[in-house]
Parts: structure tokens; sequence; C-alpha cells
């Protein structure tokens, strides 16, 4: 893993998304097109932003996403659907496909094969991830399931990530927040030719501190990322906090 300490947050999405450009780019011009997996939430607004107006031949790059309630409609603002919609796909012209995680099929075990079934034989390219205060990647919440081989799978949320939500405003509730969610699986996660996390914020700095300097261990899930030559760590100064001796 390579870590990078940007200034501030305006810093760490452009760097981020300059770096994702750049992979994306090299993919293309290798194998005629890009398959790429995108994240959601308040930290990374910016970077979508920015990588939503590079000169890339947007009509040869798919995209999955990460993770979607189980039980959301696509109009809720918390979707991820709607999420990506407005933050990237709706300024992106002529994007090739957008695989949207279905959370509010009636049939979810269906929807999740489908999702697996057309994954099955594509590799990411460039897996755009945050890491959760609890340190989640994707919705992996603690204890994670490193061991699932599948590409996405159903997984129940933990407290603190239910609480996140709330904070971040996404629900004015605890109890508003869908308990389950489509997730990609970590293994499948870690597929990926290259990984780039944008993890701004002091509120992640012991996430960040986690993933850096805890065992790897299913109870830390980020800390996976840390043995991956292909990963880029982005942070700005407050997210690292603690990453010069971990005062946690």
């Amino acid at each position: 893993m390579r870590v990078t300490i940007c200034d501030d947050k305006k810093s760490v999405a452009s760097n981020a998304a300059q770096l994702g450009i750049r992979e994306i780019q090299q993919a293309v011009e290798t194998n005629g097109k890009a398959v790429i997996a995108l994240s959601t939430g308040l930290s990374q607004i910016d970077m979508l932003a920015s990588l939503s107006k590079a000169d890339i031949p947007w009509e040869k790059i798919e995209v999955f996403h990460l993770d979607e309630y189980v039980g959301l409609s696509a109009d809720h603002k918390a979707s991820f659907r709607r999420y990506l919609d407005e933050n990237f796909c709706s300024r992106v012209a002529h994007l090739g496909h957008f695989y949207a995680i279905h959370g509010d099929s009636t049939d979810i075990p269906g929807e999740v094969l489908r999702l697996n079934t057309l994954l099955a034989d594509k590799s990411i390219d460039v897996a755009f991830l945050g890491i959760g205060e609890n340190g989640h990647i994707a919705f992996n919440d603690p204890p994670a399931d490193f061991d699932n081989t599948n590409p996405f799978t159903v997984v129940t949320l933990e407290q603190r990530c239910l609480r996140q939500q709330v904070n971040e405003g996404w629900f004015e509730k605890e109890e508003d927040v869908p308990r389950r969610a489509i997730t990609m699986t970590v293994r499948q996660i870690l597929k990926s030719r290259h990984i780039i996390a944008c993890v701004p914020e002091v509120r992640k700095a012991r996430a960040v501190a986690m993933c850096l300097f805890d065992q790897i261990s299913s109870y830390a899930p980020c800390t996976v990322l840390r043995g991956r030559t292909n990963c880029d760590l982005f942070l700005d100064r407050p997210s690292a906090t603690l990453v010069f001796g971990d005062r946690r």
C-alpha cells in the first residue's frame, strides 16, 4: 500500500481522481475497455466530480458500484443508485454501462445471482473505495467475511455503520436505516487490478489508524488493504492525525 497525505479534502479528491484517470486510460489502451467499481458517501463526492470531468472515452467504460441497501427504493435520498446517478452517471456523456444494484428487488437472492453472473467473466481494473468509521470497506462491516468467494453477497449492518449513516444525514434516526445490504465481497474487491481509497476528514482518523496499524483481521476489515501493492490510500491532514504515532 502507498499512502499519500494531502493538505486538504479537495487535494485528496483531486489526487485520487487523477491516479484513477491514468489507470482507466491505461486499461482502455491495453484492453480497448475498462471496468471500474465506485463507492459512495460524503467522502467520495469531490473525487467523483473530478473523475466525471476526465477526458476518457466513457462509452468504453463499464461501472459497478460496491453496495446498496436492501429494501430501499432508488428515489430515496440515501439510495446509492440515486447518489451515483446524481454525482457521476448524469455528468458523464455516453457511459458504456452502469450495473445498478437493485436493492428493492422482490427477489434479493435472484438479484445477487444476477450481479454475480454479470461480474463472473469481468475483471475490475480500478476500484474506488472509502473506509467506514468502523473500518468497513464497502458494507463489509466487522466481523467481515474474508472467505466468501462470490462477487456479491447480502450482509447485516453493524451498529456503528448505522450510526454513521445517520450522522452523515442520509437518515433521520438509526431505526430508519435498513439492516441489510447487498455488497461486493472483500475477496472481489481485492481482485481489482488497482485499488484507490479516498479517506478524508478527522472522523476517519481512527479507521485510518486501524487500517495502518492493527493486526489484519476480520474485525478490522480495512486492514486487508495494507498488504496490497496495488493499493493507494489518500488522506488529508485531519484523517492522518494518528498516522504519526497511534494515540488511540
